[in-house]
């Protein structure tokens, strides 16, 4: 592949659709592994190619293995959730613990997950709190939910209801649905259902469909979804 300027070569990767994938592929066979990851990407969704989980399993791996955090991560997605390859929690745990140390809030949180719910790895519940809270601190909004709920069960670390609170708020303000709902519980709890109502709305919104459909079923009824994840 003749050398481009990298403006254009990223332009050229992020086009959308069959001309995207022509360039994502040469990229990808020619070693770079942006190019491997959003051709794993795509084969995994099904976006301008027939979709196919073993190959993009492959391209992951192809990329993980000269050392890409993110491709790392997304090796581990395929194996904890069986995409391309038998599903092995267990399997997919170094590839986490590879990523989330090199830093890739991601896998930090992916991770975390694996040691709150002993899923691959013995439960630990203080490592995943290492986890979501390193994962948190850059601006994971997921992570901040769940490090909020370390928080408030004492999880990993000592309860803290302000603490829990804050963590709360940061993942609301970042968009996570969970945690404008976790948000608004905490406010209504307290009597301040004004505060509360705005957030509750915007979780509702922001939900997938079953989600959203318990939350309001729940909200009819004047009580809380149950456990946030």
């Amino acid at each position: 592949m003749a050398a481009m300027p990298r403006e254009r070569l990223e332009a050229l990767l992020a086009e959308p659709g069959p001309r995207a994938a022509l360039w994502v592929r040469a990229a990808a066979r020619f070693g770079l592994p942006q190019a491997q990851i959003r051709l794993g990407r795509m084969l995994l969704e099904g976006a301008g190619v027939e979709k196919d989980e073993a190959k993009a399993l492959a391209w992951f791996r192809r990329a993980a293995d000269g050392g890409d955090a993110e491709a790392q991560n997304m090796v581990g997605r395929c194996l904890e959730n069986g995409w391309g390859a038998v599903a092995n929690p267990a399997a997919a745990a170094p590839w986490y613990r590879a990523a989330a140390e090199a830093g890739d809030a991601w896998a930090q949180y992916n991770l975390g997950h694996l040691l709150l719910d002993g899923n691959g790895l013995p439960r630990d519940r203080a490592g995943a709190f290492h986890w979501y809270r390193r994962a948190a601190a850059q601006g994971h909004v997921r992570a901040m939910n769940l490090l909020a709920r370390c928080y408030e069960e004492g999880w990993g670390a000592p309860r803290d209801p302000v603490l829990a609170r804050d963590w709360y708020r940061r993942s609301a303000e970042g968009g996570y649905f969970r945690g404008q709902y976790n948000f608004a519980t905490l406010l209504a709890a307290d009597g301040q259902p004004e505060a509360a109502r705005p957030w509750f709305e915007a979780a509702v919104r922001g939900a997938p469909p079953p989600t959203r459909a318990a939350m309001i079923r729940a909200l009819s009824r004047g009580r809380e979804v149950g456990a946030p994840c």
